[in-house]
């Protein structure tokens, strides 16, 4: 009898079908999540972005390559050595994304800040398209690529007094909230610059002393990860909101209008000006019916004292702003235009 049952026991054993356990006990029994190619190519961006990896899908030919080479080495030659005993501020202004606005918007940028900041001869500009013009006597501007964003912060580096001056990096482009600022140059290249990897550029180069801005959607998720106690990170909005005025068409986004083209020109200081650009923002916003972008401004202790030292250098008369008004531009599309790649937020 014994034997009967141990043998009905293994033919059922056998003919049943196999046990189904629920979902979260199978991933945990097993020690894998289901696959999930959604999630796995969200894993997958964000490292890259935190990597600073980009891909190119068109190369330069060799007069392209050549002539990027000698543009990018004659602006990196071009910054002077700073001055003993002085605060000078050196100006890394980039358009990462080839829509011609942020072109415009950086170059501009660089002119006001080096005019603010007695930046003169310590100022380079890089952006990709061609919304950004060169001089006369050199007409090429470096395009706004990683590898050359990374160049720069170095031979500045190598070029600054690290305890007493400062970098002012302005970037504009499009961002996203997971992967950062997005770097697109048309169809021939792109990647995102992660905070992590903004971060990494900024701590390996040794540059401690920093004014950070960044005109894109979501750019405050930048502020904790470029937190030091001597550096000040001013977004274009909070790290859960977009900003406006990024039409290729247009000469300013919002922020870099009300920011840069004026309230940097006016004799006032830099959180002042900070306050000034916010409210004009808000104003435009509500004109046009748009959820608040909310600008964040975040200032390191120790960043007070070189900041009050770079706004005695302020032109004690206003300058007049330049270029079509953001909010005049036409107004944005109902469904606002999306870099690739952009991914939703869950």
């Amino acid at each position: 009898m014994r034997f009967g049952l141990c043998l009905g026991l293994g033919l059922l054993a056998f003919f049943a079908p196999p046990l189904a356990l629920p979902e979260a006990a199978y991933a945990q029994s097993y020690g894998f999540q289901p696959a999930n190619p959604r999630a796995a190519q969200e894993r997958r961006d964000r490292e890259a972005a935190q990597k600073g990896s980009f891909y190119i899908i068109e190369p330069y030919g060799p007069v392209e390559a050549l002539r990027q080479t000698r543009a990018m080495t004659s602006a990196l030659a071009r910054l002077k050595p700073e001055r003993r005993g002085v605060v000078d501020v050196y100006v890394v202004a980039i358009g990462m994304d080839s829509d011609g606005v942020f072109g415009r918007e950086a170059a501009e940028a660089a002119r006001v800040l080096a005019s603010r900041y007695d930046a003169v001869g310590r100022t380079i500009v890089m952006a990709n398209g061609t919304g950004a013009q060169g001089a006369n006597s050199d007409p090429v501007v470096p395009d706004g690529s990683p590898d050359h964003l990374a160049q720069a912060l170095g031979h500045v580096a190598e070029l600054m007094n690290k305890q007493e001056d400062v970098v002012a990096l302005f970037i504009t482009t499009h961002g996203h909230w997971a992967t950062g600022l997005s770097y697109r140059d048309g169809d021939r290249a792109g990647g995102n610059i992660a905070p992590e990897r903004l971060a990494a550029l900024l701590n390996e180069a040794g540059i401690k002393n920093r004014l950070v801005i960044l005109s894109a959607c979501f750019s405050g998720v930048f502020a904790p990860v470029l937190q030091n106690e001597s550096t000040i990170t001013m977004s274009a909005a909070t790290a859960e909101k977009p900003s406006f005025g990024c039409r290729a068409e247009n000469d300013w986004t919002f922020f870099g209008d009300a920011f840069i083209n004026h309230a940097l020109r006016q004799p006032v200081p830099l959180p002042d000006a900070f306050a000034h650009a916010r409210g004009m923002i808000t104003r435009w916003e509500v004109a046009a019916r748009l959820d608040s972008s909310s600008p964040q401004i975040d200032l390191g202790p120790q960043a007070i004292g070189w900041m009050d030292k770079i706004d005695a250098k302020v032109p004690k008369v206003a300058g007049q702003p330049r270029g079509t008004p953001a909010i005049g531009a036409p107004p944005p599309p109902t469904e606002r235009d999306k870099p690739t790649p952009f991914l939703p937020k869950p």
